[in-house]
């Protein structure tokens, strides 16, 4: 006999959907704060006790719950942020469901108190705000209040054992470390997107988090970056802020040199929201596709903001996932965005038009690039402490090798390259006192990265600019600089095709071979002809000359996931660049190789009209500064 059907109480509803809201304290954390910053607050208090299965409180000082509408909060899809269907199509706050207090409280003992914040506009809302009322939950749900409570204006949450009623769900709870690391993960990730917000964390009565509000300088901003992500986040990070459209994208991205080998430090938020969306994902990974090693992970703090009407919000029970209106516009925005930011790198703002023109010695890469046959490569994982010694007396091989000073090697630089020029009319002695003059204002004259002091160990460049000194890894900007210029030729000439002499044969998946009739006229642009012979078969039978020794089965399989997976592909583009990369890194400065004053200055400048020059093709940096403040925190000057 089938069991009749009846209507589910609402408390066994609210039940039901805490499954979907609440996993574990970290998510009513998230729920709660998102409440109070709806609410317009400026100040954030959370205490944490045992993780917060013992005891979560959230308080703020938002505008507050008026008594009358205390008990509604905590009532089932009640919600002062909706009224309509179009209201729900263009959400722009963080909750809109009013399911996040009914559903806690279905699962703790919560306790609701507020007190209206007073409207400096309104005589009538002092009244309103004279005293708090607090409302709680019983045991089956029903409420006990309202009642009179002291509180300042805002609204506080205090929830109490968590799942004491669902003991199914306390015990996939973890340790108490475990948990309150969830916890202040999620505050973490909230402060960072509302560093105007004072908030303060505390976990059984010690404070862990004491965050003031930024108030919108620049400085109080990237030191909650450096406290909450780690001290230096801000200083080896590039800033971006991009508009097009109805698309803006903020924020910083760590410069590629300082990947991670964990993904534990990407945050992409969406108008203030928290999200993970593989759309996104993918365009970042593909912005950073030039820049990072596979095994290498990016980090940023970025926002997207965008009009409400184009994103859904409405697509996930936590609200971390989201649906873009117009998914490609995204994409490709996202992903330019970032790659020309990172192309810019820490030079992005010198105009290359200003920079002093290359001297002819280094200007086409060949001549530096063809090292003594004596000399040893200079290899990626090599070991410093087993590099071949310049110590010796040999050719001309020395620890240092001295270059002019600053003064004196911008004399010797800029006569190099008059040496080039028509030779100008004879001066005047009072032009020679000009020039003097004009020779006495030099840190006008010193290019982004300065001229060449010395070469260390025959690996190193030092250089003084006008901010400090500056060390060049040899090869690796060389190799950097190589790359790009191969990259140029090869973009700008058409792409070489070579036929198989025996066209190569796969079976597929009927999906793939669809993706491949659509996309087959793109892949012979970049060389690779594939035909179909059936409804799952197909035949390469050409493929680029760059890739005539590629495994073609995994790059067309990869290829072809790609296509059915994300409707495009670069395995081909990416292939070729490392087939580049690799040419460019053979054709480079090796290790203790020599180069005169000219040949180190000329790297120098080649280095500034480079784009992604900041790290080698396999993301290592290919030079850092040393500013002034640095070098004398190194030797305690000004102590």
């Amino acid at each position: 006999m089938s069991k009749p059907i009846r209507i589910l109480s609402d408390h066994l509803v609210n039940q039901i959907a805490a499954g979907e809201v609440v996993e574990r304290p970290a998510s009513v954390v998230k729920e709660l704060i998102e409440n109070s910053l709806d609410a317009g607050c400026t100040r954030l208090e959370i205490d944490v006790e045992q993780g917060g299965s013992k005891r979560l409180r959230v308080r703020d000082d938002g505008r507050g719950i008026p008594p009358d509408q205390l008990a509604l909060a905590l009532a089932r899809h009640a919600t002062s942020k909706l009224a309509e269907l179009a209201d729900l199509e263009a959400v722009g706050t963080l909750g809109f469901r009013g399911e996040a207090l009914p559903s806690i409280a279905s699962v703790s003992r919560l306790t609701l108190t507020s007190r209206v914040r007073p409207d400096p506009d309104d005589a009538l809302s002092d009244r309103a705000g004279d005293s708090a009322w607090e409302v709680a939950v019983a045991l089956d749900g029903r409420l006990d209040g309202p009642r009179p409570a002291a509180h300042p204006p805002g609204t506080s949450v205090e929830v109490r054992d968590l799942f004491f009623n669902t003991p199914a769900r306390r015990k996939f709870l973890r340790t108490e470390k475990t948990e309150f690391d969830h916890v202040e993960q999620v505050v973490r990730r909230l402060a960072l997107a509302r560093p105007e917000v004072a908030l303060e964390l505390r976990h059984n009565g010690r404070v862990v988090h004491q965050l003031p509000a930024a108030d919108g300088r620049p400085e109080a901003v990237q030191a909650r970056l450096d406290l909450l992500l780690g001290a230096g986040f801000s200083e080896q990070s590039l800033d971006i802020d991009v508009s097009a459209v109805d698309l803006r994208l903020s924020g910083w991205v760590r410069r590629p040199a300082f990947s991670r080998s964990q993904p534990d430090q990407q945050f992409f938020y969406v108008n203030g929201r928290l999200i993970r969306d593989r759309l996104v994902s993918h365009a970042i990974r593909q912005a950073f596709s030039d820049f990072l090693h596979q095994a290498r992970h990016p980090a940023y703090v970025l926002f997207l903001e965008l009009p409400p009407r184009l994103v859904d919000v409405n697509v996930h029970p936590a609200k971390h996932e989201v649906r873009f209106r117009e998914s490609r516009q995204v994409h490709d925005f996202i992903q330019r965005a970032l790659q020309r930011r990172l192309s810019q790198g820490s030079l992005g703002a010198v105009d290359t038009a200003d920079v002093v023109a290359t001297a002819p010695i280094a200007a086409s890469g060949q001549d530096v690039a063809a090292p003594p046959a004596s000399h040893a490569p200079l290899d990626h994982g090599d070991d410093p402490r087993q590099r071949p010694s310049s110590r010796s007396s040999g050719s001309g091989s020395r620890v240092f090798a001295f270059a002019p000073g600053v003064g004196d090697g911008r004399r010797v630089y800029q006569a190099s390259l008059a040496l080039q020029r028509p030779e100008p009319p004879l001066a005047t002695a009072s032009d020679v006192v000009d020039q003097d003059a004009n020779d006495s204002d030099a840190p006008t004259d010193i290019p982004p990265l300065g001229f060449a002091l010395a070469q260390l160990n025959g690996v190193y460049l030092l250089a003084e600019s006008a901010e400090g000194l500056i060390l060049v890894d040899i090869h690796a900007a060389h190799e950097r600089i190589g790359y790009e210029r191969l990259k140029t030729a090869w973009s700008a000439g058409r792409v070489t095709s070579q036929p198989l002499l025996v066209p190569h044969s796969l079976q597929v998946d009927p999906r793939e071979a669809d993706r491949l009739e659509e996309q087959r006229e793109t892949l012979a642009r970049l060389g690779l002809v594939l035909d179909r012979l059936g409804v799952d078969r197909i035949v390469v039978r050409e493929v680029p000359a760059l890739l005539r020794q590629a495994d073609m089965e995994a790059l067309v399989r990869d290829l072809l996931a790609d296509l059915t997976e994300q409707g495009e592909s670069t395995r081909v583009e990416d292939a070729i660049d490392s087939v580049l990369a690799t040419l460019a890194c053979h054709g480079s400065v090796r290790a203790n190789r020599h180069l005169t004053p000219d040949e180190m200055n000329a790297l120098l400048r080649d280095m500034e009209r480079t784009e992604r020059i900041d790290q080698c093709n396999h993301g290592r940096p290919t030079w850092v500064r040393l500013s002034h403040a640095d070098l004398d925190r190194l030797f305690l000057r000004g102590r």
